[in-house]
């Protein structure tokens, strides 16, 4: 769950920060989709960081 929660904050981020730039409408999806991308691994990397610990 807290990948699809990462990857959706990251391509809101990532449209966002498009938009600041005068990207057009491509640019905001390669940028939504490059950011929620990290955002995702980010968050499988810290799932499983967790998970290791012990709290879930």
């Amino acid at each position: 769950m807290l990948p699809v929660i990462a990857f959706f904050l990251g391509f809101a981020f990532g449209w966002l920060r498009a938009t600041k730039r005068g990207g057009n409408r491509l640019d905001k999806l390669q940028y939504g989709a490059a950011h929620g991308i990290g955002f995702a691994i980010a968050g499988v990397a810290l799932g499983i960081l967790i998970a290791r610990m012990g709290q879930v």
